[in-house]
């Protein structure tokens, strides 16, 4: 008979898959036909005997050894599995004899843990490091004995306890009467027996003893004596500033000239004309008349508007012929004003191109017309000898000065042009000239003496005037911020270029 069917004609049920897989499994991946045989032989074992196990103590009683663990149960067979009875094994089918099968699947014995390990031995010190003889265990600190109360109860001196003070209300019980108030200041007054507290008279004042005079000793100052003096005016200052406030005459127009660049001439043009009007207070100007873009504008005066002397030449014509005070308040709109307003600046035009319209003509009539305005015209001329505007300035300027500083190209500029104008026929100019030697570093030069001696053979006068810090940068030249000494010599040196004129 097939191992399909059964034995009453129908087909058998397959076993279910589950148990197919469990079956190799456990028998360790062998064929499905080696299944009944090992099913026989493991019904045929006898069960292991059961584990012993530890009594359920009370407390902890020590940690025994692991003698073994039982195996899991989802790897044996179950004793309510039974085979089919209708499933009959092939016929066909029979046991090798000389197989004798494999034993019964044992469990694996029990899991055995790693005995505990044993507790390290304390921590010895090395014997090559012997502890320091020196140190030794602190003692324990005793307990301190209690703090005595800072407070104590101070005994009677006649050795006897204080009564306790009964109660206000143990009294109230036994007729207790509070004290009698005292009697106001109005019910004295009412029985005329008040009378009020008259002040101390105050104590006099302690005048201080009068103190011994002190001898006077050699070598020694009394505070009480030294007064106050007021340092003696420099005489040379006075008379500088003598000369600066007396009549000049007539408008004088002064001329600041050297053919070479960076020699201070329009710092010297500018601190002229600011020195000058520091003692007069009006009637001083300064003209920018370079043809090549002067920065007097830029370093005097403030700039109110950006009118220049380009402006003032377009309505010359409309201007010169207006008198007093409407030319001055006409004039104005052109200039501008230094910040204390001791002179006014005429700036120069920043094209280049503009220097064309400079002509010898346009400014005679420029220079004219300042005049009937201003006392002191201060002008700064350019670098180049042969323009018309340099020639015509030097032609109608009253004073010459020439200015340098103590090197020798600058020297060398300065010594050619009093040439040129000797040569043009402008010697006296030349002759009556004040050199000016500014120093542009502090301290004294050793070329500034040989300068000094060479240009009082040239000119009339030499003055020197010192380094300013106040100067160094270039910017807006503030009159007031100079130092001391750098006003004082340009006092003495504004006295010397005016003195030919003072009346």
């Amino acid at each position: 008979m097939d191992g399909s069917e059964t034995g009453w004609g129908r087909q058998g049920e397959p076993a279910p898959r589950w148990r197919a897989l469990l079956d190799r499994a456990r028998l360790g991946g062998r064929g499905a036909e080696h299944t009944d045989a090992d099913r026989r032989v493991e019904e045929s074992q006898v069960p292991p005997p059961e584990l012993p196990r530890r009594g359920a103590g009370t407390g902890w009683t020590g940690r025994a050894a692991a003698v073994g663990r039982a195996a899991d149960g989802s790897y044996g067979t179950e004793p309510g599995y039974r085979a089919e009875a209708t499933f009959r094994v092939d016929p066909a089918f029979r046991a090798d004899p000389r197989y004798d099968g494999e034993p019964a699947y044992r469990a694996e014995p029990a899991y055995r843990t790693d005995p505990e390990p044993a507790a390290e031995p304390s921590w010895r010190p090395d014997p090559s490091y012997p502890p320091e003889p020196s140190w030794r265990a602190e003692p324990s600190y005793a307990a301190e004995p209690p703090a005595e109360p800072s407070w104590r109860a101070e005994p009677d001196p006649r050795g006897r306890a204080e009564a306790p003070v009964e109660s206000r209300y143990s009294l109230l019980d036994g007729g207790y009467r509070p004290a009698t108030p005292p009697e106001s200041r109005y019910a004295l007054l009412d029985r005329g027996r008040y009378r009020p507290e008259i002040p101390s008279a105050p104590e006099p004042p302690v005048v201080p003893a009068p103190r011994r005079p002190v001898e006077a000793r050699p070598g020694r100052v009394d505070a009480g004596r030294v007064r106050w003096r007021a340092p003696e005016p420099d005489a040379e200052l006075e008379r500088a500033t003598g000369v600066l406030r007396r009549e000049l005459g007539t408008p004088r127009v002064l001329a600041f000239a050297n053919p070479k660049g960076g020699v201070h001439k329009t710092t010297a043009t500018v601190l002229g004309a600011a020195t000058v009007g520091s003692v007069r207070g009006r009637g001083v100007l300064a003209w920018d008349d370079n043809e090549l873009r002067g920065t007097l504008g830029l370093r005097a005066g403030s700039a109110r508007h950006a009118r220049t002397i380009r402006h003032l030449v377009q309505d010359l014509a409309q201007i010169e012929i207006l008198e007093g005070d409407t030319l001055l308040s006409h004039l104005d709109d052109y200039l501008r004003h230094a910040s204390d307003g001791s002179y006014d600046v005429l700036a120069g035009e920043e094209s280049p191109r503009f220097a064309q319209r400079l002509d010898q003509f346009t400014v005679k009539r420029v220079l004219e017309l300042l005049r009937r305005t201003h006392e002191v015209v201060c002008v700064d001329t350019g670098n180049n000898v042969e323009s018309p505007n340099w020639r015509t300035v030097m032609q109608a300027a009253d004073q010459l000065v020439v200015t340098t500083v103590p090197r020798e190209d600058a020297a060398f500029s300065a010594d050619w042009m009093l040439d040129l104008l000797h040569e043009v026929g402008m010697g006296e100019l030349a002759d009556n000239a004040v050199t000016l030697i500014s120093c542009p570093t502090p301290g004294r030069s050793a070329l500034q003496d040989d300068l000094e001696r060479h240009f009082a053979t040239r000119t009339r006068a030499v003055a020197v005037v010192p380094y300013d810090p106040a100067l160094e940068t270039g910017s807006s030249i503030e009159y007031p911020q100079l130092q001391a000494e750098t006003r004082n010599a340009w006092l003495k040196a504004a006295a010397v270029m005016l003195e030919p004129f003072a009346r």
